[in-house]
């Protein structure tokens, strides 16, 4: 018997026996956790072991690897190319590292070869020896280097996304002549597309996105008549969209041209292309009009204009929205943040009832809610994306809808994202909302609604992002809301809101951001709150609460801020939890308060002992300092007796002369941040002026703006400047963005700042950015603004700025326009992360940072940057990992200064609007922080 086992076993290790041997050595040298190999071993015969197929032609001979998703790792080992019979090789979806064997590139008989999604390193290997592969795949992996130049002509797929692939396209890679899927998105590939690939007339996906291409639409696509998908999305293009675009591509299903900076009209040749699906040309600087023959792409599944500089302002330039109603396969539709005016025309309704996804966010629209969208209630679901939605995206904020919201909107019952925010709409909350029994975010805030929360949106099950707030909305908040278990955001400051907070509320276990401030809630904070485990930010500020605070929210482990300032809370504060973190905790405003009696007082509150002997004296709360790293002024507004304020409301502390003497100890210099803006009344038009000002700012509201008066309730002691990191400085600029838009476009009109530099933007201790100081501005009314780069007026002639940071043609006099702001926000974005000033003394001899900027993007910006933003990432990241994270920061600071040299542009022409600016950062800082 044991010599019978013998035998047999030779048999299995005959005279070919290296393929064999080289399996066995590709096994040993990986982990498998999985034991996915488990059958490699003697006792089977190597041709049946998994993943393994041998040739029948010649036996022992392995012709194919396959291993896809085995959860393999360890590097490839160089033994595999010694399978000189290998005709596929699929590692693809495991978590292989290291470099790519350049053994491979003697596999001479190799037609498929996949490595993608593992975790590979180094550069491409040769395979100009592998003269049968036809398909290379190598995506997702973290590959550098160049494309090879000399990769077989017998190539017909080269899939080489996600990676860190750098350098040009090699003009060689056009021999390939039956290449039909050439995809390189993500990476970092400059240049353009050479004009040799116009040979390559076999090419039907061609997938560029996301890589650093330049210059102009490359021509010689026009030649490729046989693309069927077309990809060059995010990257730096510029030019006009070429006008035969349609008509020379006539089998396009798929392009996408969005994140460029194309401009011009789009043309109307597009429409030639019939076989369209999906048409992305978003985040560009197209002008004109949507074509009104668009009509004609009735296979369309997406159309995306977002984020360009399209108009209509007439029935006619509205035609393409009748013409769509021919498209009867559109499920998404979104030309959010364009110029489009007036009121939405009823075709609308006419709509295919596929519709899922419909964005006209931020335009100029106006008039009543668009009636049609009553007609589009027969929606049925959709995946779209990573995203399973279960109802149509509507999103129509940032316009200037009037009237009421209509109760029609109740039928839409598959409505998954209903927002509405900074629009005019008044009114009552329609209680029949509560008929969108899946929808999931509701935002109103900014308008004038009034009345009370209706109590039956808490009874949407699905509900999960709440957004009330700043209106005009009144009554209790109902004991209801308990029922919302599953709310996650919730948010109704900045109303009149009265009453208890009801208990109830402590049963939404699920909520991490409550906002309950600037309201005038009343009684005792209840203690239930304490229940809500996952809660991360906790504002109940600027409202009538009383008692004491509950010991229950020191338990709250994830809880990062809370506000319960200015109210009127009494007795000891906790210790417990966030307590201990004086950054994190505001409870100035509360005269009551005091705290254990301790070697060093952490809030400066009195001890509570002593509390009697002074309870009939009126304290004033001890405000926190400012941390201010970028340099800050807080613009003041000094009122003469006979000039009246304009009236902010009762929510607002009433601070007198007296107040501030005290608290500056007599106005000492010690506590200055800025200077106090006086109107000399002797000066001819200076009350005027101030009245200006005045009614100018009183109905702005913004997170990120300095509301005047409120302004000195800020201590003007400043601390030592401390590093803000990378994604801090994100969100900094990011602020500042979303004030200047809101002050660009807000419903007053448009108000130009006219003087933002570092020392206008004031960080709180949440390292939240605030814009102030807006002695300088001007406001422009919505019928008479001047478009970018308009000649001077006779209002605006010797306008003043900052020197570095006011735009070259407000220094030549010109009339003052928003296009200056950006320049200003452009200028201000490079200095935040290159931390050197405008004028530096290394910016001379027509040296400025723009140039300084320009000379070292893309491929150089590492050596310009903040050295500490690149470190950063670094600390407490394992050394395997610390090249990954760079990459990334690289990244991000890539496409931020991107933003800032096309804000800081010499022409104001060529300058993005502060919709586009504040989108586009929202959605890298987005990226960054995911």
């Amino acid at each position: 018997m044991a010599c019978c086992t013998h035998v047999a076993i030779c048999s299995f290790t005959g005279i070919n026996d290296s393929d064999r041997l080289s399996l066995l050595e590709f096994k040993r040298t990986i982990n498998d956790p999985n034991e996915a190999l488990i059958s490699w071993n003697d006792s089977t015969h190597f041709c049946s072991w998994i993943g393994v197929v041998c040739s029948v032609k010649h036996p022992h001979r392995v012709i194919s690897l396959s291993l896809t998703s085995r959860q393999l790792l360890g590097e490839i080992s160089p033994s595999v190319g010694n399978l000189t019979f290998l005709k596929v090789l699929i590692l693809s979806d495991n978590s292989f590292s290291g470099d790519i064997p350049p053994s491979l590139g003697h596999l001479h008989h190799l037609q498929i070869l996949k490595l993608n999604d593992n975790a590979l390193q180094g550069g491409i290997p040769s395979l100009a020896n592998c003269s049968k592969v036809k398909e290379l795949w190598l995506s997702n992996n973290q590959l550098v280097g160049q494309i090879p130049a000399d990769l077989p002509k017998s190539l017909q797929k080269v899939i080489l996304s996600a990676n860190n692939i750098s350098g040009t396209i090699p003009a060689s890679l056009a021999n390939t002549t039956m290449l039909d899927n050439f995809t390189c998105t993500n990476n970092n590939i400059e240049g353009n597309i050479p004009y040799e690939f116009s040979r390559l007339q076999g090419l039907q996906q061609l997938h560029l996105g996301k890589n650093k291409l330049s210059g102009r639409f490359p021509r010689l696509v026009l030649n490729l008549s046989n693309l069927v998908v077309f990809s060059l999305a995010s990257n730096y293009l510029t030019g006009h969209v070429p006008s035969g675009l349609g008509g020379s591509l006539s089998n396009l299903k798929y392009m996408s041209l969005g994140g460029n900076f194309f401009h011009g009209h789009i043309p109307s040749s597009i429409t030639n292309a019939s076989e369209l699906n999906i048409l992305d040309m978003s985040r560009n600087k197209l002008t004109g009009v949507i074509p009104s023959s668009i009509g004609k792409l009735q296979k369309l599944f997406a159309l995306s204009f977002e984020f360009n500089r399209l108009q209509a302002s007439n029935k006619q330039d509205w035609q393409f929205m009748n013409s769509l109603s021919n498209c009867t396969e559109l499920q998404v539709l979104t030309v959010l943040s364009n110029r489009l005016e007036g009121n939405v025309p009823d075709s609308l309704g006419n709509l295919t009832i596929q519709l899922r996804y419909l964005y006209l966010a931020r335009n100029h629209l106006s008039g009543d809610f668009p009636s049609g969208i009553a007609k589009l209630g027969s929606l049925v679901s959709i995946e779209f994306g990573a995203n399973q939605f279960t109802g149509v995206i509507l999103q129509l904020d940032y316009n200037k809808f009037t009237g009421v919201i209509p109760s029609s909107l109740c039928n839409l019952s598959n409505l998954a994202v209903l927002t509405l925010e900074l629009n005019q709409l008044d009114g009552y909350i329609p209680p029949c909302l509560a008929n969108l029994q899946r929808l999931e975010k509701f935002h109103i805030f900014n308008n004038n609604l009034h009345g009370t929360i209706p109590n039956e949106l808490f009874r949407i099950p699905t509900l999960l992002d709440i957004d009330l707030s700043s209106n005009n909305l009144d009554g209790p908040l109902h004991a209801d809301i308990g029922n919302a278990r599953q709310l996650t955001y919730l948010d109704i400051s900045s109303n009149t809101i009265s009453g208890e907070i009801p208990s109830t509320l402590g049963n939404c276990e699920s909520l991490q951001d409550i906002n309950l401030g600037h309201n005038v809630f009343s009684g005792s904070i209840p203690a239930s709150l304490g229940n809500i485990t996952n809660l991360q930010f906790l504002n109940l500020s600027h409202n009538r609460l009383a008692g004491s605070i509950p010991a229950s929210l020191g338990s709250l482990k994830f809880l990062e801020q809370l506000d319960l300032s200015f109210n009127r809370l009494e007795g000891e504060v906790p210790t417990a939890g966030i307590f201990g973190n004086l950054t994190s905790v505001w409870i100035e405003g509360n005269t009551g308060l005091c705290e254990r009696e301790l070697v060093i007082s952490r809030y400066l509150l009195r001890p509570c002992h002593a509390m009697h002997l002074n309870s009939g004296k009126h304290e004033h709360s001890t405000v926190k300092k400012v941390v201010i790293p970028l340099g800050s002024i807080a613009s003041l507004s000094i009122v003469k007796k006979n000039v009246s304020p304009p009236s902010f409301g009762s929510r607002f502390p009433k601070v007198t002369y007296n107040d501030l003497a005290r608290s500056t100890e007599g106005f000492s210099t010690s506590k200055l941040i800025g200077k106090v803006k006086v109107f000399s009344l002797e000066t001819k038009g200076a009350q005027k002026s101030f009245i200006a000002e005045c009614n100018a700012l009183r109905n702005i509201r913004h997170r990120n703006l300095v509301p005047i008066l409120t302004a000195c309730s800020s201590d003007g002691s400043t601390s030592t400047l401390r590093h803000i990191t990378l994604a801090q400085r994100i969100s900094i600029v990011v602020d500042v963005a979303d004030a200047m838009e809101y002050l660009h476009h807000n419903s007053q009109g448009t108000i130009v700042h006219c003087d933002l530099k570092p020392s206008n933007i004031l960080l709180d201790d949440n390292m939240t950015a605030r814009v102030g100081d807006f002695g300088l501005a001007r406001i422009k009314a919505d019928n008479v603004t001047p478009s970018f780069g308009d000649s001077a007026s006779a209002s605006s002639i010797a306008i003043k700025g900052t020197i570095g940071y006011v735009a070259p043609e407000c220094a030549t006099g010109r009339d003052v326009t928003a296009a200056g702001d950006v320049y200003s926000f452009g200028i201000v974005l490079l200095e935040v992360f290159l931390r050197k000033r405008p004028t530096d003394d290394m910016f001379k001899d027509g040296m400025n940072i723009v140039r300084y900027v320009e000379m070292n993007f893309p491929g150089r910006i590492w050596k310009i940057v903040d050295p500490d933003l690149l470190e950063d990432d670094q600390r407490g990241v394992p050394q395997e990992s610390s090249v990954a994270t760079k990459e990334k920061s690289l990244e991000c600071l890539g496409l931020v200064l991107k933003i800032g040299l096309c804000c800081a542009s010499p022409s104001p022409n060529e300058r993005m609007d502060m919709h586009e600016v504040a989108a586009r950062l929202h959605g890298i800082k987005e990226a960054y922080l995911t």
